[in-house]
């Protein structure tokens, strides 16, 4: 088995926990191979494998990786896209930060987690992805998203208006300070804490959510993810903000977007003791109630 590792920069408390990993790799003979910027970062802070390698990018994991391990919260594993890309290769997260929807695993269960992966006690979930499109390219071969676009006001900037069409036919033009499109895989995200709804991960939905809407009766709306979604905007200022995940540009205000679904899916591995909605209540302390304490 192949396992590639990616990771970021983080405080040194978990290292124990990193270690744990490397540890757990070893005992079951496992090839690893480390991203080589995370790589440099902690070969002398862990004792690595002897035998470890390096990888830089998407061409050197194609065809020579059986699952990428991330290593670091929800935002560590959204990079992985860039990384994986259309080639399936499985991705799981073992969660060194705080919410961890989709770095499920928990830091004090990393040996159970690859006992499980090692023995396959685990299903794939095919998570769709967003593409965007524009006259400038403006994210180069890696615009898509696997929680969300965001068209944004820049921080010093008035009110947008942003026209929205699906098909071509025009759904609404938003009066706000940024418009979120997300998948059902970012609906507990960004779109979460602006209102809109949580969808699940098998659902062939993307919702569109306004950011602090001037019409308090604008509200989110679901829409199938097999069309074409066109944005042109409108505002006081010559510049705006587009965000792919955690990825952002400034945009002219004269550039067209288009945001569809893209023609391939990311593979999150979900071991055999989770479920959805396991997450969702632990995540959301649904059930919780403090008057019972």
């Amino acid at each position: 088995m192949r396992i590639a590792i990616y990771g970021r920069d983080f405080n040194d408390s978990v290292l124990p926990f990193v270690q744990e990993v490397f540890d757990a790799l070893a005992v079951h003979k496992i090839e690893v191979s480390v991203y080589l910027k995370f790589h440099n970062y902690i070969k002398n802070k862990v004792t690595l494998p002897k035998n470890v390698t390096t990888f830089s990018g998407y061409n050197e994991l194609v065809n020579q990786t059986d699952v990428l391990l991330s290593l670091g919260g929800d935002g560590t594993l959204l990079d992985t896209l860039s990384l994986v890309r259309d080639s399936q290769i499985p991705v799981i997260g073992i969660n060194f930060g705080r919410l961890g929807f989709l770095a499920s695993i928990n830091k004090t269960e990393i040996i159970q987690a690859i006992e499980a992966l090692v023995h396959g006690e685990y299903s794939l979930d095919k998570r769709g992805i967003l593409s965007l499109e524009s006259q400038n390219d403006l994210f180069g071969d890696e615009g898509f998203a696997l929680n969300d676009m965001t068209i944004h006001r820049r921080d010093n900037s008035a009110m947008m208006i942003i026209h929205a069409f699906m098909n071509g036919e025009f759904i609404n033009s938003y009066w706000a300070d940024g418009l979120i499109i997300a998948t059902p895989t970012g609906s507990t995200a960004y779109s979460l804490s602006c209102g809109g709804p949580i969808i699940l991960p098998n659902a062939q939905n993307f919702v569109i959510t306004p950011i602090a809407p001037h019409n308090l009766n604008v509200r989110p709306i679901i829409i199938p993810d097999d069309v074409k979604l066109t944005f042109e905007i409108e505002a006081r200022s010559t510049k705006f903000l587009v965000s792919c995940d955690s990825r952002t540009v400034t945009v002219d205000r004269s550039v067209k977007i288009g945001i569809n679904k893209a023609n391939f899916n990311i593979n999150l591995i979900r071991l055999n003791n989770e479920s959805y909605f396991t997450t969702l209540r632990n995540k959301l302390l649904w059930g919780i109630d403090t008057r019972n304490y």
